[in-house]
């Protein structure tokens, strides 16, 4: 039985796939369920989470976000039974690779599947909608009649956070990366407060939204990114279309949110003073929390379960590619380790 592995090159730059024979599970204990994969999703690997957090090997597990039939459970687990479907994500220090056919995980980490529900769609919509369900509900309290700015949002991870924002009642406006994204950003229903197509540099993102508002700028922000210097001081041409941070502080309207996925953010102390006299907050979007505290475990249970529940009622409606079969998995992750691609690639068994 092969599974997925990456192995981190001496200067933590690069890393490569390959696959390993990894010897047959044993007979499953305690709280950990034994798993048939049937879908597996493709993410991004986060090396430097994963070096801060002491956890390098010589060749790390691949695929997290899983999809399967239980074959077998510990004598402690209470949840689950053989022949239920269920779907989860792997913890950072799981042993096993999503991108193998059998799998064993602490019942903590799985919810059912409801039965409308495909393998691909749990798969490929459990981390985008966790990551959602974190900035919008947990560190923004999203709610009815509030604004909300979503960067990018025609990504995969923008669709999700854009449907639960709409599902909540808030006015959604969002950027666009090129043409394409704007058509698909135009069809969303109910339909998308304003779309600002970033494509070309020459649309300021902080008069649109001020336009839209009436000039009281936005409750929340969620950005996918954000420049910390001029473009004239930035020669990534992509960094270049992001916003300044001065731009967002702008935008944010009274006691407003502004969360950012850049974890190297850098405020000066005028900026940390404009926040001041808005009452802002700035957050920091890191969906792995939930993996490194314990003690958070209940409340993630119930994300899962949730985002699941959405899926299955329709409205969350994720953008997904074809699925394609696992020997196909080591270039797929390769492309989705450099950033290509729009929408989610999932693995199916």
């Amino acid at each position: 039985m092969k599974g997925l592995y990456f192995q981190q090159s001496s200067t933590d730059e690069e890393i490569t796939f390959v696959f390993q024979e990894r010897e047959n599970l044993l007979v499953t204990e305690d709280n950990f369920v034994k798993l048939q994969v049937k879908a597996c999703a493709l993410s991004q690997i986060n090396t430097k989470l994963l070096a801060e957090m002491k956890m390098k090997k010589d060749f790390f597990p691949v695929g997290r976000e899983i999809a399967g039939i239980v074959l077998d459970v510990g004598s402690k687990v209470s949840f689950f039974q053989p022949d239920d479907e269920v779907v989860g994500i792997l913890p950072l220090d799981s042993e096993d690779p999503g991108f193998c056919e059998v799998v064993r995980v602490h019942e903590h980490y799985l919810v059912h599947k409801p039965e409308k529900v495909t393998w691909t769609e749990a798969a490929g919509t459990i981390r985008d909608g966790v990551r959602a369900y974190t900035a919008l509900h947990y560190l923004s309290h999203l709610s009815a009649g509030k604004s909300v700015l979503i960067m990018d949002g025609a990504s995969a991870f923008g669709t999700i956070a854009i449907q639960l924002a709409h599902h909540r009642g808030a006015k959604v406006i969002s950027t666009a990366c090129s043409l394409e994204d704007k058509q698909c950003l135009e069809r969303f229903r109910p339909p998308i407060a304003r779309v600002i197509d970033v494509s070309n540099g020459k649309v300021h993102v902080a008069e649109s939204c001020l336009e839209e508002t009436g000039g009281l700028g936005v409750d929340i922000v969620l950005d996918a990114g954000v420049r910390l210097y001029s473009k004239d001081d930035e020669p990534d041409v992509k960094l270049q279309l992001l916003p300044h941070k001065h731009d967002i502080i702008t935008i944010l309207g009274v006691g407003g949110h502004w969360i950012t996925t850049e974890e190297n953010l850098q405020l000066d102390p005028p900026d940390s003073h404009c926040l001041f006299l808005k009452g802002a907050t700035v957050a920091f979007l890191n969906d792995e929390v939930w993996n490194l505290s314990n003690v958070q475990q209940g409340k993630y249970l119930c994300i899962l379960k949730d985002v699941m529940e959405k899926l299955s009622t329709g409205v969350f409606r994720p953008q997904l590619d074809e699925p394609i079969p696992l020997y196909e998995a080591k270039v797929s992750m390769e492309a989705v380790q450099k950033n290509q691609g729009r929408k989610k690639q999932v693995v199916q068994f």
